[in-house]
């Protein structure tokens, strides 16, 4: 059985309430699939392009660090993946607020398809941390606060991806793992702030909202626009996983509604 069986996607399971009235808005299928099936040909275009652009650039014509060298060209892939696997949390645990307090009908899918790509975005995070650290510390890994609390991010990535699919009633999944979500949002301060906490091996971040990058421009411009690129591609990717997975569930309810009629 699945969660179909009880709380149809076509319709919210609970009345909305009046904030969350217009979140429900987009909770029909049929158009979450228009609207999303207009915007996903151009956001992926626009994904590729600026991420070529930016990778292209930052790669191959952006000035070499004058401390670092050539070795500091991997933070054009490195920073925008530690960026979306803190982001990408972060929409994983709002998908499971919405679910959780608004009963929205696209959010436990929108939060089971999130969670596997930002887990990719945290293990790239790390995997490219580690090339990056091993010319500069002289080792793969250390246990340095932002590290670990990266490392202890995608496992939460991973038990959250796990735990949506340990019931057999996929209600229970879905709750389980929208708690799980919301704990461990804890983390994404411990990680944005562990380089002022503790005193730690990883730079301090280079660019801030409050003061003046300490970056320069030649560098600073292919690492927004790849970050910028990197970030639609997460939300491509992600739009793309839902759109199947609320067609496969509605493929679902046909099959099962022609199963029940007969």
């Amino acid at each position: 059985m699945t969660r179909m069986d009880t709380h149809p996607i076509e319709a919210p399971a609970t009345a909305p309430s009046a904030g969350g009235t217009s979140l429900h808005r987009f909770a029909n299928p049929g158009r979450f699939l228009r609207l999303s099936g207009a915007v996903l040909p151009w956001l992926t275009a626009a994904a590729v392009a600026l991420t070529v652009a930016g990778l292209g650039w930052g790669l191959l014509l952006a000035p070499t660090d004058w401390q670092q060298g050539d070795a500091a060209r991997i933070m054009y892939v490195h920073v925008p993946s530690a960026w979306l696997a803190s982001a990408g949390y972060f929409s994983l645990a709002l998908a499971s607020l919405f679910s959780l307090v608004w009963r929205h009908p696209l959010a436990d899918l929108a939060a089971v398809e999130i969670g596997p790509v930002g887990a990719g975005f945290t293990a790239l995070c790390l995997a490219t941390g580690s090339l990056w650290g091993k010319p500069m510390w002289g080792a793969w890994w250390v246990w340095d606060a932002r590290l670990t609390s990266v490392l202890v991010l995608l496992f939460l990535y991973l038990g959250h991806i796990v735990l949506v699919r340990a019931f057999d009633d996929p209600v229970r999944g879905y709750r389980s793992g929208a708690v799980l979500a919301l704990i461990g949002v804890v983390n994404l301060p411990i990680i944005k702030f562990s380089v002022e906490w503790w005193n730690t091996l990883h730079q301090p971040a280079s660019i801030k909202f409050t003061e003046a990058p300490s970056i320069a421009p030649g560098m600073l411009w292919p690492l927004l626009i790849a970050a910028i690129g990197f970030s639609l591609s997460f939300a491509a990717i992600v739009t793309a996983r839902l759109r199947a997975a609320v067609m496969e569930r509605r493929i679902r309810g046909l099959l099962l509604a022609r199963a029940v009629s007969r």
